[in-house]
């Protein structure tokens, strides 16, 4: 991992981190090329004292100990048959991580489609699907850091959400956090998921730039 991807974790809360994820850049290179996408959507998972977090109680195995490494750790793991992509963001030893939720495609749409056949903004508008649309079907990356093979974020924002919406998590089942505001969307943005078309920002799909 580079030092500006180091720094942007350093002596942050995951919930910050989170939502100051919004707008950067998720790059995957591939022998057929690049495929990227701004986040839009993503979950804050906080560890052994969060009851949707596969930490909870300090819960560890061969699954989930990437969670467990050091911050800017690939996580992936398979969730009903699709694979999904966190990070974790923590020092080693404190399991806390985010949940990629949602990317408004960038770079490689044309590849994405190859991979997954569908209209945009139902190519990348949900974990398991956009994890399917950049073509990431494998746990070969699991335990790997940013930016060290193929996969990376870039450490800057390179669009800048207009307005940044907290609501509960996504498919959380029931226990005391199960309504905790910790899942960050760019409000008005169509790849969001189970976002209403009413509800979009049809022209600059919420950004400021």
């Amino acid at each position: 991992m580079t030092n500006e991807l180091a720094e942007f974790y350093a002596g942050r809360s995951t919930p910050e981190i989170t939502q100051d994820l919004l707008g950067h850049e998720l790059i995957y290179d591939t022998p057929a090329g690049r495929m990227s996408g701004w986040i839009v959507e993503a979950e804050a998972y906080l560890g052994e004292q969060d009851t949707a977090a596969h930490a909870f109680n300090g819960r560890y195995t061969a699954a989930n100990a990437a969670l467990y490494d050091a911050p800017g750790t690939i996580y992936i793991y398979i969730l009903r048959g699709y694979y999904m992509l966190d990070v974790a963001t923590q020092a080693a030893g404190t399991p806390q991580g985010i949940l990629i939720r949602g990317i408004e495609p960038h770079e490689g749409l044309d590849l994405m489609q190859q991979h997954r056949d569908k209209p945009v903004p139902d190519i990348s508008n949900g974990p398991g699907k956009l994890t399917a649309a950049i073509g990431l079907q494998s746990k070969d990356l699991n335990r790997t850091l940013l930016g060290t093979h193929n996969l990376t974020i870039t450490a800057e924002k390179t669009r800048q959400p207009r307005e940044v919406a907290a609501t509960s998590r996504v498919g959380v089942s029931a226990g005391s956090w199960q309504d905790r505001p910790l899942r960050f969307t760019v409000a008005g943005n169509p790849f969001v998921s189970g976002s209403r078309k009413r509800d979009w920002d049809r022209d600059d799909h919420g950004w400021q730039n």
